[in-house]
């Protein structure tokens, strides 16, 4: 069994194309995607995590583009897993039903803080998982009152469209923490953004 963490799939969502510059030509090639990319990675008795904005519904004659009137379960009934679903802003009305704003993983040696929204990590742990932010970072140090924190956007904008084993993530995580742009931040006591996906 392995464990995947992922974010933001927005299946159902035809916007999201055009406002993450999603490569897909139509909702239905995004959907198909990444439905397909989840279980091609994932297994029956793997676990998931998603922290949040997993599907868009809309209402009938709804604000077009919006999401489809398709309810959580139609996607969720497609994926392999079992899955563990974190709240997301857009995950109110879409019938998915999760009231697990945030949790606390524990994983290898480490904790890590799970949550969809970067302006809710947790100060208190030095690796703090997140979604939201799309395409606009993969890793960013980060200061909250006194300290510092790592955000490791899970998000799918920047891991290929697809989710990822947790050490993956961790994995290249590390490796962005050995570069000298992350040395020299911390050894200025600033902020630093890793843009690249």
């Amino acid at each position: 069994m392995s464990l995947y963490i992922t974010a933001d799939y927005h299946v159902g969502h035809e916007n999201i194309i055009k406002y993450c510059d999603r490569p897909f030509k139509s909702l239905e090639e995004h959907d198909r995607h990444i439905i397909t990319a989840h279980n091609t990675r994932i297994g029956e008795k793997d676990h998931f995590i998603h922290n949040g904005d997993f599907c868009f519904r809309n209402s009938p004659g709804g604000k077009k583009g919006e999401g489809t009137t398709k309810k959580s379960g139609f996607y969720i009934s497609q994926l392999n897993g079992n899955g563990t679903f974190i709240l997301g802003n857009h995950d109110s009305n879409n019938t998915l039903k999760t009231y697990i704003k945030s949790i606390v993983l524990s994983w290898g040696k480490g904790e890590y803080f799970v949550t969809h929204r970067p302006e809710n990590a947790n100060k208190h742990f030095p690796i703090n998982f997140v979604g939201h932010v799309h395409n606009q970072y993969k890793f960013y140090r980060k200061r909250i009152d006194e300290r510092f924190v790592d955000l490791v956007n899970v998000g799918i904008d920047v891991w290929g469209f697809m989710p990822r084993r947790i050490e993956e993530i961790l994995k290249e995580y590390h490796r962005w923490t050995k570069s000298k742009e992350y040395h020299q931040a911390v050894k200025d006591q600033k902020e630093l953004k890793y843009l690249k996906s």
